[in-house]
């Protein structure tokens, strides 16, 4: 989506700009010429990447033959750590100028990763308020661009509640409720189950967002008999309308803040992974609304407090007047935190002047 944006505004700069992509079918639509899905690269945990290992390494080395026969004039690289810092070490070495845009979460764990970039990065584009003076320390030239989630939003068509609910045949007269379980089939296999568990289809309308790279049938299989709406690439209108959100942890968490829906953040992992992580990564929160506002304004249910019965008393408190008032109060705090819209206009203009400059 991210990706997306940014290609929008860099062929409105330059209408001839050639944009060469591995990502998904937003970017594609938006121009680009996609060389690999992202479906294909997304792994998660730590055991579950040296499982795919073989897979990841191979992928590495396409993606440097790839860039090497393009000779890009500029190299973005969004998000993903894990794969894209060893491509941007890879190709400073060959010359290439390299723009990483959403930093990797150096402030969490690996705060090594300052120094590294600032030895294969030549312009850090950064969407969170508190990482531009974070990474400046590294003496690595940093721009806060504001975060991109506020554009996607304000661009959305907008439709009126009884328009959605009737197009989708959700009854109306009931509370919304939305299960945004994750994105990748590991995550929703764990999480759906338990959010299914804690909601009532007989008194609130359920319905589930699907991920872009998952299949219906997926879905169908966990949800069985109940009645359950499942909605395919759709989640932004569905937070138009929701009451209430459970949530797995990730940027999710930050979309449903935007458009104003009470919400839990629930996370399950392995027992391993979770311990791995629990000693790496050193901050308070996994939620990026608790992180931006350094404060709990989202509960966080994480690994064995997040059982059905906890998940539904705090699904209660989101659905009450008091809970309500309360996260309206807090997320406009945090839109305020956040800076305006206009990052993905921002961060094309940057990465616009690399490319152009000698």
């Amino acid at each position: 989506m991210h990706g997306a944006l940014l290609i929008q505004q860099l062929r409105q700069r330059d209408a001839s700009a050639q944009v060469c992509a591995w990502g998904g079918d937003r970017m594609e639509q938006a121009g680009a010429t996609l060389v690999k899905h992202y479906r294909s690269l997304a792994f998660m945990g730590f055991l579950e990447v040296l499982r795919h290992l073989p897979t990841i390494l191979a992928n590495m080395r396409f993606c440097k033959e790839d860039i090497a026969a393009f000779q890009p004039d500029v190299l973005v690289l969004i998000d993903y750590p894990g794969f894209n810092m060893r491509i941007a070490r890879w190709a400073h070495k060959q010359g290439f100028k390299v723009v990483y845009y959403i930093a990797p979460q150096a402030w969490a764990w690996k705060k090594g990763r300052g120094h590294k970039l600032r030895r294969t990065v030549h312009h850090l584009l950064v969407i969170l308020p508190f990482e531009e003076a974070f990474f400046g320390q590294y003496h690595l030239p940093t721009t806060w661009v504001g975060h991109p989630l506020l554009d996607a939003i304000e661009r959305r068509p907008t439709f009126s509640r009884a328009e959605r609910l009737q197009a989708w045949q959700a009854n109306a007269g009931k509370p919304v409720v939305a299960l945004l379980p994750g994105s990748r089939q590991q995550e929703i296999a764990t999480m759906l189950p338990l959010m299914l568990a804690a909601v009532n289809p007989q008194e609130q309308e359920i319905i589930v967002a699907m991920a872009p790279s998952q299949n219906r049938e997926f879905y169908q299989k966990i949800i069985g008999e109940k009645p359950i709406i499942l909605l395919a690439s759709a989640t932004y209108e569905l937070l138009e309308v929701a009451d209430a959100a459970l949530v797995t942890s990730g940027t999710a968490t930050l979309e449903t803040a935007l458009f104003g829906v009470p919400q839990v953040v629930c996370y399950r992992g392995s027992a391993l992974s979770y311990w791995i992580a629990r000693r790496l990564v050193k901050v308070p929160y996994i939620s990026l609304v608790n992180l931006v506002m350094d404060r709990e304004v989202v509960t966080e249910l994480i690994q064995q407090d997040l059982s059905p019965a906890r998940l539904r008393r705090e699904l209660e408190y989101c659905l009450s007047a008091s809970g309500q008032k309360w996260f309206q109060t807090s997320y406009q705090q945090l839109r305020q935190e956040l800076g305006g819209a206009g990052a993905s206009q921002k961060a094309a203009q940057i990465i616009h002047q690399e490319a152009t400059s000698a």
